[in-house]
C-alpha cells in the first residue's frame, strides 16, 4: 500500500507519475510554487490536522487550488498535503538560509527601523544586495551575520539541533516557534546537507545503519522508539523534542529509555549512526 504522505493524490487528481498505479478522475503534471509565510502548517486535509510545516522558500509542486486550499508535495521530502493558497507564490531562487535560532526581515538596513518579518532557523531566502551590516532580500533587510549561504551547509548535525535547545514542543512543528521530535532531526540533517524523511518512522526505515546494542553510542546517533526520535550529544546524553519537557530538552539517555518505557511506549526500537 503506498503512504499516504508521500502520494500526491487525493478524490479529484493525482500526480501524472502515479498513472496505472492509482486511480484518478485526472492526473496533472501540477506547476511550482514556494512558500511565502515564515512557517505554514501542512494539513492533511483541508481545515483538518497539521502532518508537519513548511518554512519560508521551500518549494512545492500544487496539484490543485480548490476554495483557497492547495494540494502540493514538498520538494523538501516529499511529504504531501494540504496548504492554504496564499501561503503560497512565484518559486525564488533562494540562495541563503537564515542560520541563528531566528531573526528579524527589517524595512530599511538599521535595526531601529520596523521588523517586516520574523525568519525561524531554516528559512531560506534570496539575497538581492549587501550593505554594510545588512543583506536586502524581498522580505525586508536582514542582518548578515543570522545569513548563511546555501551552498556553505553546517558539517554537525548536532551543532543545528542544539540551536534548538528550549524551542517549545509542538505536534508536527518544524520551526523554533514549535518542533517536534522528527521535526528537529529534520532541521539538524537538512541543514547539513542530508536528506532526511519528514517522521520518525520514515527516518527510521531510511537514515544510517544499525548500531548493535552492545555498542558505545557517540555523537550524532539516533535512538528510536515507536512514534519518537532523538539524537546523541555524546555517549550519554540525548537531546530530543519530548513531550514530557513540552521543549527541545537534554536528558541522560538512560533515564530517557527508563522514563519512556515507564510511560508506556516500550523499548528503543532502532540504534542508527549516519
Amino acid at each position: 500500500m503506498m503512504d499516504r504522505r508521500l502520494t500526491p493524490a487525493n478524490d479529484r487528481v493525482a500526480a501524472i507519475a502515479l498513472k496505472g498505479q492509482v486511480d484518478a478522475p485526472r492526473f496533472v503534471d501540477g506547476w511550482a510554487q514556494g512558500v511565502v509565510l515564515p512557517v505554514v502548517d501542512l494539513f492533511k486535509t483541508p481545515k483538518g490536522t497539521r502532518d508537519r510545516q513548511l518554512l519560508l522558500g521551500t518549494t512545492v509542486t500544487v496539484f490543485e487550488d480548490v476554495e483557497g486550499w492547495s494540494f502540493v508535495q514538498s520538494n523538501l521530502d516529499g511529504y504531501v498535503g494540504y496548504v492554504p493558497t496564499y501561503a503560497l507564490g512565484d518559486p525564488v531562487d533562494v540562495s541563503h538560509r537564515v542560520a541563528t535560532p531566528a531573526t528579524h526581515a527589517y524595512e530599511a538596513d538599521t535595526f531601529k527601523s520596523k521588523n517586516l518579518m520574523h525568519l525561524p532557523f531554516g528559512a531560506q531566502v534570496k539575497v538581492l544586495d549587501e550593505r554594510a551590516k545588512f543583506f536586502e532580500t524581498p522580505h525586508g533587510f536582514v542582518p548578515k551575520k543570522h545569513l548563511r549561504p546555501l551552498a556553505q551547509p553546517f558539517t554537525d548535525p548536532v551543532t543545528v539541533a542544539q540551536l534548538h535547545f528550549g524551542t517549545p514542543y509542538l505536534w508536527g512543528g518544524n520551526s523554533t516557534l514549535g518542533i517536534d521530535c522528527s521535526g528537529l532531526v529534520q532541521a539538524a540533517l537538512g541543514a547539513c546537507d542530508i536528506p532526511c524523511p519528514g517522521d520518525s518512522d520514515m527516518q527510521q526505515a531510511a537514515l544510517g545503519h544499525d548500531i548493535a546494542t552492545d555498542a558505545p553510542l557517540q555523537r550524532g546517533d539516533l535512538l528510536f522508539w515507536k512514534g519518537h526520535v532523538g539524537m546523541m550529544v555524546d555517549a550519554d546524553t540525548l537531546l530530543h523534542a519530548n513531550a514530557h519537557h513540552m521543549a527541545v530538552a537534554y536528558e541522560t539517555v538512560n533515564a530517557a529509555i527508563l522514563r519512556i518505557k515507564a510511560q508506556g511506549d516500550g523499548d528503543v526500537t532502532a540504534r542508527k549512526r549516519l
